[in-house]
């Protein structure tokens, strides 16, 4: 049995190495986004487009990509998703009412992301960053929604 303090250091130890990744691949994605601009620049512009404001306000299909997240699995969309939804002003009851989406889709399964979804959430209430999570649908100081 590990005593507390070994614990805590190989927590830190991979945060550290979850950060450097990041920043690898925040790096190349750069590199990648130099060597490949109109290919990576029509994703940005593609979802800019996406999730604007139209027939259905931009909050709603931000939801909505959140849902699908949960059900892909992946969590760095997850966080970034609710993230952006918040800055659209979304209630609580709006984003339970996709939750309780993703866990019928999804079952118990579901119902284990969904709570990442929720977690997201009240960490962007109390004004606490998501974007410090390695994040597979951002881009270096950019959103989804803005180049």
């Amino acid at each position: 049995m590990k005593g507390k303090c070994s614990e805590d250091e190989e927590k830190r130890g991979e945060d550290r190495i979850m950060k450097q990744a990041a920043n690898t691949e925040s790096e190349l994605f750069t590199e990648l986004r130099k060597l490949t601009p109109k290919v990576t620049g029509g994703l940005l512009r593609m979802r800019q487009e996406t999730y604007r404001d139209g027939a259905v306000p931009a909050k709603y299909k931000l939801l909505a990509a959140m849902t699908i997240s949960i059900a892909i699995r992946c969590e760095p969309c997850i966080r970034a998703y609710v993230r952006m939804a918040c800055d659209q002003g979304i209630t609580q009851e709006e984003l339970i009412e996709f939750l309780e989406v993703a866990m019928t889709m999804q079952g118990c399964p579901g119902e284990e992301w969904a709570l990442k979804a929720y977690a997201a959430y009240k960490d962007c209430l109390s004004g606490g960053a998501t974007e410090d999570q390695s994040d597979c649908c951002k881009t270096t100081g950019t959103s989804q929604t803005h180049e």
